[in-house]
This record gives C-alpha cells, structure tokens and sequence, in this order.
C-alpha cells in the first residue's frame, strides 16, 4: 500500500527558495512581526546564510527556518534563530524540530558557538535552548528577558558572549 502524500524532505535554503519564504511567513505569521525587535537586526542581513534550512513536501515548501549570523559585543560566532514558519495546516508534525536540529548541527560544523533566539521556552526548550541569564546580552530594542533564550553549540559557548547584538556585516 502508498501513500499519496508526499515524503517530506529537507536542505539548505537556496536563492530560489526566497519568494516561497516570504509567502509562507506570510501566512503563518501577522503583519506585526515586522515591528519586532529581531526583525529590526535582521534589516540589512543577507536573506539567508548557508545554516537556513527549508522542508519540502513534494516540491511545495512547508516549513524554513532563518539564522542569522550576528555579533553580540561585536564578537562573531553567534546566530540569531528566527524567523521559524510552518505551513498552518501542517503545525505539530514535527517539521519545525527536524528543521531546527538540522540548523544547529550546520551552525556548529560552520563554527559557530551560540544561537540565540526570542521565543517561547516552553517550546525551543525541548530544542536545547535556555534562558539567558539577565543583563548577560541586549538586543537594540524591546524584549522580555524571560524570552531571550540560547543553545550552545560549542559548550561553554553562553559564557564568552555579553553584551549588544547586532546584525554581522
């Protein structure tokens, strides 16, 4: 017996791939998001960075994930998670951890050492993030410190970083 519905498969973010992103963020998410503050660090980045995963169902795109990279203090080997975006109808199959794995696992074979993110600790906790603690790392603009959560990629990594994020030029 077969399934008529596709296999889900994953890889890096291509150029290609930008309008389907933007219109899938689109539907997942409202026109508020872009008032946050880590849309305002990610103003001025590339559109995508070779740890940028994307899911597809078949040659539909489902699920991508953005990371990009930043500097915290002006220090570089960090990245910043975010934006996250499933397509509504299929949110809770797990597209958006096997996507987040596979971002981590690109971060540290690239040589990256920290991924922050703003976000829900109920959710990115099962992913390996934390906390940061208090007054440790700013972001330029409005955050809820309980949001503002880590996942080390190299061990020890949390404790080399302090201070102001900014996009990486």
């Amino acid at each position: 017996m077969t399934s008529d519905v596709p296999a889900v498969s994953t890889r890096p973010t291509m150029p290609e791939d930008l309008p389907a992103i933007v219109a899938l963020q689109a539907r997942a998410f409202s026109p508020g998001r872009f008032a946050r503050t880590a849309y305002r660090i990610r103003e001025g980045a590339p559109d995508f960075s070779p740890y940028c995963r994307v899911a597809l169902m078949g040659d539909r795109l489902i699920a991508a994930v953005r990371m990009t990279p930043i500097t915290i203090a002006g220090r570089p080997g960090a990245l910043l998670l975010g934006p996250l975006a499933v397509e509504p109808e299929l949110a809770g199959r797990g597209y958006a951890r096997r996507l987040v794995a596979e971002a981590l696992d690109a971060g540290r074979a690239g040589g990256e050492s920290l991924v922050l993110l703003v976000g829900d600790m109920a959710y990115y906790g099962r992913l390996g993030f934390t906390p940061v603690p208090p007054g440790r790392i700013m972001l330029p603009g409005p955050v809820d410190p309980a949001r503002l959560l880590a996942a080390e990629l190299e061990t020890g990594a949390l404790e080399k970083f302090r201070g102001m994020v900014a996009a990486h030029s």
